[in-house]
This record gives C-alpha cells, sequence and structure tokens, in this order.
C-alpha cells in the first residue's frame, strides 16, 4: 500500500510539474512585430503599423508575465504601463487612417522567463528589436509625418527602456 501512495504521489507530482511546463504558448511567427519588420525588405504603411502595435503587444505581454511571475517590481511595471500608452498611440494612427486594429494575441507566444536576470536579459533584447524595427519604419518612402512622428516617440521611449533593463541586468 505505502509502494502505490509513493507511485501515486510520483505521477501526480509530476503531472503537476508538466502541466506547468506547457503553458499555452505558441512559437512566434517569423513575420510577427519587431522580428518580422527587420526581416521584411518593402514594409507599406500598413504593414508599419500592423508590424509596431504587434510588437507593443508582445512587450506587454512579456511584462505581465514577468510580474505574473515575480510581482509587481520595477521597472517591469513602470515600463508595461508605458507599453500601454504605446499602444494607445498606435491606435490613434489607426483610427485616423481607417486602419484595422489587429487582435492582440501576443500572450500566445510568451512564458515567464525562468529568473529575473533573464527577465531582464529579455527585456534588453525586445528594446533592441523594438529600436532597430522603428528606425526601419522612419525610413518608409511617402510616411505620413504624423506616423514618423509616432514612431520617432516610440523608438526613443524604447531607448529609455533599454537603459532600464540594461541597468537591471547589470543588478541581477
Amino acid at each position: 500500500m505505502k509502494l502505490k501512495l509513493i507511485q501515486v504521489a510520483a505521477c501526480f507530482f509530476f503531472l503537476i510539474s508538466f502541466s506547468g511546463a506547457v503553458q499555452a504558448q505558441t512559437e512566434l511567427p517569423a513575420d510577427f512585430g519587431a522580428k518580422g519588420a527587420l526581416k521584411d525588405s518593402s514594409i507599406t504603411f500598413d504593414e508599419a503599423l500592423i508590424y509596431a502595435i504587434q510588437d507593443e503587444y508582445l512587450a506587454q505581454a512579456r511584462y505581465d508575465a514577468v510580474i505574473g511571475k515575480f510581482g509587481n517590481i520595477r521597472p517591469f511595471n513602470n515600463i508595461m504601463a508605458a507599453e500601454q500608452q504605446h499602444i494607445s498611440a498606435l491606435v490613434s494612427l489607426f483610427q485616423k487612417y481607417d486602419k484595422q486594429i489587429p487582435e492582440d494575441n501576443a500572450k500566445q507566444y510568451v512564458s515567464a522567463p525562468g529568473t529575473l536576470k533573464e527577465a531582464f536579459n529579455q527585456g534588453v533584447q525586445g528594446e533592441i528589436d523594438n529600436i532597430a524595427m522603428y528606425d526601419k519604419l522612419k525610413t518608409i518612402p511617402s510616411l505620413p509625418e504624423d506616423a514618423q512622428m509616432v514612431f520617432t516617440q516610440l523608438g526613443n521611449a524604447s531607448k529609455n527602456h533599454l537603459r532600464a533593463f540594461q541597468r537591471g541586468a547589470v543588478r541581477n
């Protein structure tokens, strides 16, 4: 009886551990967000808007996962709030130019990192990619002036986020 109880407990522990590891995460598509924009050789204004909002959705989902695992810590909580402002700025462009706003499905592409150090390093890489994306999007021919301004502002904000994550990565 004791052996059976140990086997059942081990099986239960395995199932609980395994279910936690199999979070609802799907591999990030190659044409999503900054990674997609950086690979795309001829981006239209419509595509630029989509890449930009996807990347902001993705950043917000990443930081939400970090906060969910490690608590409401800085700078993740501050930057997550800033990502919502970035999304709002992009939504304004979608609305002004009568474009369909993509669904926010970014949570399916993220999971919480194992350590806080990993979280900071992922934040660093995410912001590097985001900055590179906005630098590229600003060069689109015939880009409306207001979109140029929004892309510039969001890229500049990401530079601040990058510095915050770099400081955190050094400390952790």
